[in-house]
């Protein structure tokens, strides 16, 4: 990352000129990311449980989106065997300076379908699927910079600005800090 950093700084001039540069960060290293925060488990109405895999992410860079196909197992006392099945939910990205990382936000949920489910708890179900693919997605970093990884862009007085997703994974934007005192 600080050669990617660097090589994009280069790129510049390195002459204190406001030209923003990008890091990119490849699908590879996203999904190696987010899925090493799952397997997640989720309470749905007291009664049941939601389980979700990792996640297979596909880039939709026409939507300036992340798409998330995530197996799901819902089992609970009111059923008599588990169920299998799939939610699929779009998102965007955000960069979080607190803690410096990119995480899923504007998350929509394209589908929640369970195999054999009765079609009244497949209803149930999906009341609940916005709730969940948020609570499931809202806490997952797809990906952390490190304060050493960022060292020169501080010290050159940038910062991540718009993140972009392209075939290959994203494109983060390093843009000029906004001073203090600028809104």
């Amino acid at each position: 990352m600080v050669a990617m950093v660097g090589a994009g700084l280069a790129v510049t001039g390195c002459s204190g000129k406001a030209m923003p540069s990008s890091v990119s960060v490849s699908q590879q290293k996203l999904q190696e990311m987010v899925s090493a925060r799952f397997p997640r488990q989720f309470p749905v109405a007291g009664l049941l449980q939601l389980n979700l895999s990792a996640p297979q992410l596909t880039m939709a860079p026409e939507r300036n989106a992340i798409n998330a196909q995530i197996p799901a197992e819902l089992l609970g006392k009111v059923l008599r065997e588990k169920y299998s099945g799939q939610l699929n939910v779009d998102f965007s990205l955000r960069y979080e300076p607190s803690d410096r990382t990119l995480r899923a936000y504007q998350i929509k949920v394209n589908s929640l379908h369970m195999d054999g489910l009765a079609p009244a708890m497949s209803d149930m179900l999906a009341t609940y699927s916005t709730a969940l693919a948020e609570q499931a997605l809202a806490q997952v970093v797809l990906y952390q910079l490190q304060d050493k990884d960022l060292a020169l862009v501080d010290a050159m007085a940038m910062e991540p600005g718009a993140i972009t997703v392209t075939q290959q994974g994203l494109t983060v934007q390093l843009v000029q800090k906004k001073s203090a005192g600028a809104k």
